[in-house]
């Protein structure tokens, strides 16, 4: 092609980027937005910064470039760098020249100068050469890029920003963007990496070619006006998903496996949300539902996942009793069998299940969640349920019991028979609703014993609490529920330390999942069982309590009569809603107001609760000082689980 071709090549890219341009910045006038590229001296003072670091030669990604350094030739563009000007000025002719270079052989070689401020470029050097590149959607221009540091503060986008400058130190990428504290380190461990593993040029390259092809099938697929970008689908991809799958399918494969997982990505989009169900759903009585069968089964199989034996876990047993319960109550509607695993063999034992024709899983062990959520993508028509608390997994359900309302009025019984000996507590690990139980408790030993105190003490911290507890004196002990250690054989979890040492039984917590698990069947039955409609992308947590018939407390024969009944008529307040445990004046151990008194806490402040109430001895346990027994499931469960420094899976690079 001769120069006068390739010169008029140029000039109709020209035409084409200024009507790009005009449009823009019409429609940014119209909107009340500013139609220019942003002006960096405008939106930050140089001498506020931390400091500046000179990056070298960057490869830089067109749209995170952003705007200019300084105000000159502002007008020249609109906002997407795109002309403003007529091709006959001055500028018109230097943009057609620069297009002219680019189509012919000698091409745009010189880099821009850049400075980059909060992940984003503005250009120093070389806007026109950006406008040329832009209006070709190429998607990398190579700069000279001096990086400004801002100040640490303690706003999020601050955070994640130093989060993304220790990324790019092991990385070198710019591709990459997150909005929320944790992801980069959570990219870095689903990749397969140490958290200062230093990335290969070849990682590097194999990386942007995956990156790039899941961006493209996102793009077709359409973000349907999320705001998440493709780094946040990314996460959510390796989630269930390994990086080779996206070199091995083509794009309108990607295209379908994305829209398997649409509901996580969405629910990544809305900070993952989590719909927090605290009663059994009624049944769908619509006329529709009523007349085409919608959601109606006459027959149902059901497969439970456990992790051990039930004979040796007392909390694996009780889902056992769970199961039979079931089983014999709806007799031939539904057929039940349990299947053994290791948190390696989930998957392989959960796909045999679907492969024998279970139709519901119930997976009762948190770390099970994983498992859960690949064999929920690969089997949508199958419900996969997990029992644990607050997972913001849209496509699979989680459920808990609550367990904090049994502990109150354990707590009543506790207070009215330790007189003035301290009360023990042993508490499991920092997991969602903990805090909340060990609260409960002070406040039900409090309601009949106002000088009732707690010491705590903690599983996850040392071999036998209970024997340091009643050696500091404790008059009565509440004993660890048997969740988080197996082989736990104590029959009740509320006894009198008798003048020898011997525990005497008073009282004991009683999970009756069958309860929960009928109710749950049923729904299915009954049509009631929906996750459809504008929040389709919200996760579903059951968290039943006394109400719901899942949960109670066993009081011993030889308790005081009179207790037995105040009990009794505590429980039942609570149970028709009378009774509110969190309702009065709290304040916690620093002296802080938690409740001013006249109105309860929310659901979400109670099982997310991260304080304990002043008249309780001990604390929280950071994740440092947990013992690696207790580590897995505060990863899981953790009130702090999201700073947490993820752990390194399978190398996928």
């Amino acid at each position: 092609m001769d120069n006068n071709s390739t010169r008029q090549l140029a000039r109709e890219q020209y035409l084409d980027a200024l009507r790009q341009g005009q449009k823009y910045y019409k429609s940014s006038m119209a909107a009340g937005r500013y139609p220019y590229p942003q002006v960096l001296d405008d939106i930050f003072d140089e001498n506020s910064a931390a400091g500046q670091v000179e990056l070298g030669l960057v490869d830089i990604p067109t749209d995170r470039i952003v705007g200019t350094k300084g105000r000159g030739r502002r007008s020249a563009f609109a906002g997407n760098f795109m002309p403003l000007l007529e091709p006959d000025t001055e500028f018109g002719t230097k943009w057609i020249s620069l297009c002219t270079d680019h189509l012919s052989d000698v091409g745009i070689h010189d880099p821009i100068r850049c400075y980059e401020y909060m992940g984003c470029f503005y250009v120093l050097e070389g806007n026109k050469r950006v406008s040329v590149l832009k209006s070709y959607d190429a998607p990398s221009i190579q700069g000279l890029v001096t990086r400004i540091i801002p100040a640490w503060t303690e706003d999020t986008e601050v955070q994640v920003y130093y989060e993304f400058m220790n990324f790019y130190r092991l990385s070198r990428l710019y591709q990459v963007r997150f909005h929320r504290p944790g992801s980069y380190a959570r990219l870095q461990a689903a990749l397969g990496f140490e958290s200062d593993h230093v990335w290969t040029v070849e990682e590097r390259r194999h990386f942007l070619s995956g990156f790039s092809k899941l961006g493209e099938a996102f793009s077709r697929h359409g973000n349907k006006g999320l705001a998440i970008e493709t780094s946040g689908v990314l996460l959510a991809w390796l989630r269930i998903f390994r990086f080779s799958v996206l070199f091995e399918k083509t794009i309108p494969e990607l295209v379908k496996d994305l829209d398997s997982i649409w509901t996580d990505v969405e629910s990544l989009a809305h900070d993952q949300s989590i719909n927090l169900s605290t009663a059994p759903a009624e049944p769908d009585r619509s006329i529709v539902t009523r007349l085409l069968g919608v959601g109606r089964e006459s027959h149902l199989n059901a497969a439970f996942i456990y992790t051990a034996p039930p004979e040796e876990s007392r909390w694996i047993m009780s889902h056992e009793s769970g199961r039979r319960y079931m089983q014999e109550t709806l007799g031939e509607r539904v057929t039940s069998k349990s299947w053994l695993c290791t948190t390696e063999t989930a998957d392989e034992v959960m796909e045999q299940a679907v492969a024998d024709g279970a139709q519901v899983i119930f997976a009762v062990t948190p770390p099970l969640i994983d498992a859960c959520c690949r064999v929920a993508v690969r089997h949508p028509s199958v419900r996969v349920l997990n029992c644990s608390l607050s997972m913001p997994y849209p496509g699979v359900r989680t459920y808990h019991s609550r367990l904090y309302e049994v502990k109150f009025l354990a707590g009543l019984v506790a207070g009215a028979m330790a007189g003035d000996r301290p009360i023990g507590y042993v508490a499991d690990s920092p997991i969602f609703g903990a805090p909340a139980s060990i609260n409960a408790f002070l406040l039900g030993a409090q309601m009949v014993n106002p000088r009732a105190r707690i010491k705590l003490g903690w599983t996850c911290l040392e071999d036998d609490p209970a024997a340091r507890l009643i050696g500091e004196g404790a008059a009565v002990l509440s004993q660890q529920e048997g969740i988080v250690r197996p082989r736990v054989t104590r029959d009740w979890s509320l006894c009198q330390v008798g003048g020898n040492g011997e525990l005497i039984p008073l009282a004991t917590t009683r999970w009756k999942w069958g309860h929960f698990y009928i109710r749950v069947i049923e729904t299915i039955f009954n049509g009631a069982w929906t996750n459809t409609g504008s929040e389709s992308y919200k996760a579903i947590n059951y968290w039943w309590g006394l109400n719901s018939g899942v949960i109670d407390l066993n009081l011993a024969e030889n308790l005081p009569e009179g207790l037995s009944w105040l009990t009794g008529v505590v429980r039942q307040g609570m149970i028709d809603g009378s009774a509110e445990i969190f309702h009065n004046f709290l304040r916690d151990q620093n002296g802080i107001v938690r409740n001013e008194g006249g109105h309860g806490l929310s659901p979400e402040e109670i099982m997310r609760m991260d304080w304990l109430c002043e008249g309780i001895e001990g604390h929280i346990p950071d994740y440092d000082e947990l013992r690696d027994i207790a580590r897995p499931l505060v990863r899981y469960l953790g009130l702090y689980r999201d700073s947490i420094p993820p752990e390194k899976e399978e190398t996928q690079l």
